[in-house]
């Protein structure tokens, strides 16, 4: 894919070296396909070509109003996109192994800007991707870690990374439940950095852009801090992602899945029965 086909999201560029991506489909609240994720690993090979970019932050469009709502899979779609794209797609990769190694690999600050609700891949792609996360500290943003609604199984290696921030036992309490995580509750958890009244976010965020690149930041080592703290966890995340790619797809053969998608079409909670 080229940056010019670029459709889901709103990629800009300053000329001080800061990048922005915006989530853009507001009529399914911003979810990320396949194709959105191929565009996202576009902008971040893009950025890396390209020395005069130092800094990229992620939002989601205001119309859409969601940070991002989660996953998005739909067939008819799918077969609407050009043959030379889809052959850039491996639909087995439901963990998203290739999204979240290009940006544990990327090596430019990424600051997520979590304007609205976060459900799903709507924040384990922030969680993993992003070196600082702020977020709007209001009552229509949370987080939904909502995986176990739908009878699967986390990714972008949550199933490590989440154990890794909360511990073991809030980890387990958090994807056993699902229940919502406001502004306030995630800085306490430090699953974020700090939360914000909504209309301060951007400013907040353009403020830690800044303060990251020249003059005021040394890019240079930045970069090094990262790479040096992330090389020991690339192999960790790496066979994470290949068992919840492994996990997620036996847990869509199973009866509770289809009773989980038939629920939420039906608009009613679903009846699990454990198989």
């Amino acid at each position: 894919m080229k940056v010019e086909d670029i459709q889901d999201i709103i990629y800009e560029k300053e000329e001080n070296g800061i990048c922005t991506i915006t989530f853009n489909r507001p009529e399914r609240r911003n979810a990320l396909s396949q194709v959105t994720f191929l565009e996202i690993q576009t902008v971040l090979d893009d950025m890396e070509k390209d020395k005069n970019t130092r800094v990229l932050i992620m939002t989601g469009s205001p119309e859409g109003r969601a940070f991002s709502s989660g996953g998005y899979f739909n067939m008819k779609m799918m077969t609407q996109i050009p043959e030379e794209i889809l052959k850039e797609i491996d639909l087995m990769d439901i963990a998203q192994k290739k999204t979240c190694m290009k940006f544990w690999n990327f090596t430019k600050p990424v600051i997520a800007a979590i304007n609205g609700l976060a459900l799903g891949a709507g924040f384990t792609m922030p969680l993993v991707g992003a070196d600082l996360i702020y977020m709007a500290d209001d009552p229509e943003t949370y987080i939904g870690l909502i995986f176990v609604k739908r009878a699967i199984i986390p990714e972008f290696s949550l199933s490590f990374l989440l154990p890794f921030y909360v511990g073991f036992q809030k980890a387990k309490e958090i994807l056993y439940f699902g229940d919502k995580i406001y502004a306030k509750e995630a800085e306490k958890l430090g699953l974020i950095n700090k939360s914000v009244p909504p209309g301060d976010l951007m400013a907040l965020a353009r403020e830690k852009a800044e303060s990251l690149i020249p003059p005021k930041g040394p890019s240079a080592a930045i970069k090094l801090m990262k790479k040096t703290m992330h090389d020991y966890f690339r192999d960790i995340l790496s066979s994470t992602l290949d068992k919840e790619n492994e996990g997620i797809q036996a847990s869509l053969k199973t009866r509770d899945f289809r009773e989980s998608t038939k629920s939420l079409s039906e608009k009613r909670d679903p009846v699990f029965k454990g198989k």
